[in-house]
Formats: structure tokens, sequence, C-alpha cells
């Protein structure tokens, strides 16, 4: 009796099974699973569903002053447009924070991948 076939038939399945695996986490189109919200300076909450990881996201205007990061994935905002800047602030996932007392609002947000 011999095993080759069997070998073929396990390793064409692992190939296949990495393959899948791999198409999988390959994070270009991996979302933030869970919600987003955050508060503008006008007192209106905005609720974003499953965000993009990918790239540098922006608040409405005129920025946010209140963030609820009830994501799986960490996200950092920012006072400027381009996700950048000295004064940002981390927000670990399932986390809220608010702006300091004095501070403008924060402009643009990004998540942590």
């Amino acid at each position: 009796m011999s095993l080759t076939p069997y070998r073929h038939a396990a390793a064409a399945a692992g190939t296949v099974l990495l393959t899948l695996t791999a198409a999988g986490c390959s994070g270009l189109d991996r979302t933030a699973v869970g919600t987003f919200t955050y508060e503008t300076g006008h007192e209106h909450h905005t609720t974003i569903t499953s965000p993009k990881v990918i790239g540098c996201h922006h608040f409405e205007h005129p920025g946010a002053v209140a963030v609820e990061n009830e994501t799986e994935t960490d996200a950092i905002a920012y006072p400027t447009d381009d996700c950048s800047g000295g004064d940002s602030i981390y927000i670990p996932s399932m986390t809220a924070d608010v702006v300091a007392p004095g501070s403008g609002p924060w402009l643009s947000y990004s998540f942590v991948h």
C-alpha cells in the first residue's frame, strides 16, 4: 500500500488553505471591526461602522472634540488634516478620549496596523 496519493492530496489541500489564508490577511481591505464614534465641536455625533484600517481619515468640520473607539483596532487622532503632527493622541481599542481643555479639535485619525 502506497501513501503517495494521500500525501499529494494533503499537500494540495494545504497549499489551497495557505493561499486562502494569505489572501484573507492581506490587509488591503481590512477593517477595524466595530464602531468609531466622534463628537464635533457643534455637538454632532457621527458613528462609523467598521472603518478601513489603511489610510488617513478626516473628521467632519470643525473637527472632533471626543472620540469613542469601540473597534478591535487602536487609533490615533491628530490635530492636522494629514494624520501628522507631534500632538497626536493614542486611543486604544474599546476606550474613549476627549481633547484637553484649551486645545483645538482633532482633524484626522488613523488606525494602528
